[in-house]
């Protein structure tokens, strides 16, 4: 089959989907993965083909209103952000994605980049496979993931309602400007009142979750067709070589601490790092840092902490002694794979749902909203994380499980399936 993936983000969000596009070129398939031109190389050198999505993720995350919304923490605010920045790049997703997939077979998407794949898909009378690395489809066994996590239990119902109507909300704050695009670009007519994520799903037409069976068990009252396949994971290239001032400082001492925000820029990058280095200092722990984008930075660093830009997190988590992140669904998995303690601090939408699951699992403390990480705060998490031991070892025992997983080769079975049931 010839497969077009659309993907929107950052690299974290990219970067399972290359994963994906690999396991199915391996099988036999043509994959291109349609993307924002920042992740042009990395899709590149893991042999996909690559289609410029034009826009850059970056531009919208760094901003600095964004910056602003995101310590705030305020789902409401941040969808209000993003939308007020919507009308001209659902315009360009649409007649990029319009492009990229004339001649496929199949058509994967999921997450921002859905509105823009449902639509070229009908247009090209193509069938469209949902992916996602976050649970989307609403259930009795949890609320949605973009509610605060402090929420009283309320029970199933509630749960079940909550995602029905945040779902529906996010729709209505986007309908009109996509429905215009559809107009204007696909000559299609609009959509109605209702969100089309679910339903417009083919009946009995898979769906899959990239993320492990052994985080989130599969709901009872999701449908044989909602696969929860195990994490995409993207192993490092035989060529990977770290930086030697890196590897001199891992060999120097204990097992660091891993500190890094990703995407999620602050508004005071060397005020955030301050605070950072002030915890570690308290718990007299070595640190590796993460800059991220613009999230920390720094030049005079103590010699117990380095400071790198980049390096893969399948390479260097196995190497550290706990992790202190976001939340991102990437960056927990690697966490969670690497069977360490998490510190979760959500700036925004799933990452406190990704905190909580750590913390519920055992293997991190509760999570500190970033609105609220103080130096104490950060500094009791981090020493709860390095000495707790039951905590440490449910974190092994967890990442045994994850590591035993094949995410990749699980989703490519079912997709493989679409190709049978299509001949």
């Amino acid at each position: 089959m010839r497969i077009a993936i659309i993907t929107i983000g950052s690299r974290g969000d990219v970067q399972p989907f290359v994963a994906l596009g690999q396991g199915l070129i391996k099988a036999g398939h043509t994959v291109r993965l349609v993307t924002h031109q920042d992740c042009e190389v990395f899709v590149k050198s893991h042999g996909l083909e690559f289609w410029l999505m034009r826009g850059n993720s970056q531009d919208l995350v760094g901003s600095q209103e964004m910056r602003e919304v995101l310590e705030k923490g305020n789902f409401v605010a941040t969808w209000r952000q993003v939308i007020r920045g919507a009308e001209r790049v659902i315009h360009e997703w649409m007649e990029d994605s319009l492009a990229a997939c004339q001649g496929m077979d199949l058509l994967i998407a999921g997450g921002v980049s859905l509105s823009a794949g449902l639509s070229v898909a009908e247009k090209y009378h193509l069938p469209l496979l949902q992916a996602y690395v976050f649970p989307v489809i609403p259930t009795r066994a949890f609320p949605s993931i973009l509610l605060p996590q402090t929420l009283p239990t309320l029970g199933g119902v509630f749960n079940l309602i909550s995602s029905q109507l945040i779902l529906q909300l996010g729709w209505l704050g986007a309908r009109s400007i996509v429905n215009r695009a559809r107009k204007k670009i696909l000559d299609l007519p609009p959509y109605s009142f209702a969100e089309p994520t679910l339903t417009s799903r083919p009946k009995g037409f898979p769906m899959l979750f990239g993320f492990s069976p052994s985080v989130i068990p599969p709901p009872a009252d999701w449908s044989a067709e909602d696969h929860i396949t195990g994490y995409w994971f993207l192993d490092p290239t035989a060529d990977l070589t770290p930086p030697p001032d890196l590897l001199n400082f891992l060999q120097a001492g204990s097992p660091p601490v891993y500190i890094g925000f990703g995407s999620m820029g602050s508004r005071k990058p060397a005020e955030t790092t301050d605070l950072v280095l002030q915890g570690l200092a308290k718990t007299q722990q070595r640190a590796i840092l993460l800059s991220g984008w613009g999230g920390m930075q720094k030049t005079d660093l103590p010699a117990s902490v380095f400071m790198v830009d980049s390096i893969p997190h399948a390479w260097l988590l196995p190497r550290v002694a706990a992790v202190v992140h976001h939340g991102g669904a990437g960056t927990t998995a690697a966490g969670l794979r690497a069977g360490l303690p998490s510190i979760v601090i959500p700036f925004t939408t799933e990452q406190a749902f990704w905190g909580q699951r750590v913390h519920s699992l055992g293997v991190g403390p509760a999570p500190i909203p970033r609105s609220k990480l103080t130096v104490d705060r950060l500094a009791q998490a981090i020493q709860a994380a390095v000495t707790n031991t039951g905590m440490r070892q449910r974190a092994a025992e967890l990442g045994s499980k994850i590591q035993a997983e094949d995410g990749v080769a699980k989703a490519v079975e079912i997709i493989q399936r679409i190709e049978r049931r299509k001949s």
